[in-house]
């Protein structure tokens, strides 16, 4: 089994559900007392979320790449970022690093197309939704990506750091989010990327029609299945 390196903390609560199905699914396929061989480097939020509001996004760069350099020394195999939105600075994250990194939007790609799906409705932050680091990623796969309106990221931008960041779930904003994805479904969406690791805190498959594309855990199964790669 790989070691998996984690950089975690962005925010905490959702680092907290890698770590919960990075062992579940060793378990379920392992058996017996298996659990995750991992390593966590988790950053403190505050600081990322200034670097964020004043767009000094090379700042967040910088401290990623410590933290994934301070993974490969401790001994991980490969590095995941736990968060959607850092992956707008993956490149500089990676520099000098030499273990393989599992991109979280190859990995959702890989798994909208397995269901055959190709016009998806993507939900995260502003940063997420608004540019194209993330969504270029699935257009280069043949996906379309249809967003909410401007007034509608900044709902689910609002709820995502005022609420999901500190553990504060809201049947309001649960509602909220329904009536957004509904908005996009009969736009023509088949599914609906939880682009933002703390959204599967507050939306689930239950809650809609579309077929949901939880992005954590994808991202953490697919871990998994590199760690137990041979």
């Amino acid at each position: 089994m790989k070691c998996i390196g984690l950089i975690g903390g962005m925010s905490w609560e959702s680092t907290v559900l890698y770590y919960k199905v990075l062992n579940e699914e060793v378990k379920n396929i392992l058996g017996g007392f298996n659990s995750a061989k991992c390593l966590l480097q988790s950053v403190n939020f505050e600081e990322i979320e200034l670097h964020q509001r004043t767009n000094e996004w090379e700042k967040c760069a910088y401290i990623l790449n410590n933290a994934a350099k301070n993974l490969e020394k401790a001994g991980a195999d490969l590095i995941i970022l736990c968060t959607n939105t850092m992956h707008k600075v993956s490149d500089l994250l990676l520099q000098d690093v030499n273990i393989p990194f599992l991109h979280i939007a190859d990995m959702t790609a890989d798994e909208i197309l397995k269901e055959k799906i190709n016009i998806v409705g993507l939900l995260g932050t502003k940063y997420t939704m608004s540019e194209d680091f993330y969504k270029s990623k699935l257009i280069k796969r043949g996906i379309d990506v249809i967003v909410p309106d401007e007034q509608d990221q900044n709902i689910i931008n609002e709820i995502i750091y005022s609420e999901l960041c500190n553990g504060v779930i809201k049947s309001s904003s649960r509602q909220e989010y329904i009536r957004v994805i509904d908005k996009m479904i009969k736009n023509g969406v088949q599914g609906i990327i939880l682009g933002c690791t703390e959204i599967g805190l507050l939306i689930k498959q239950k809650d809609i029609l579309a077929r949901v594309f939880d992005t954590t855990i994808i991202h953490a199964k697919k871990a998994v299945e590199f760690a137990l790669k041979r």
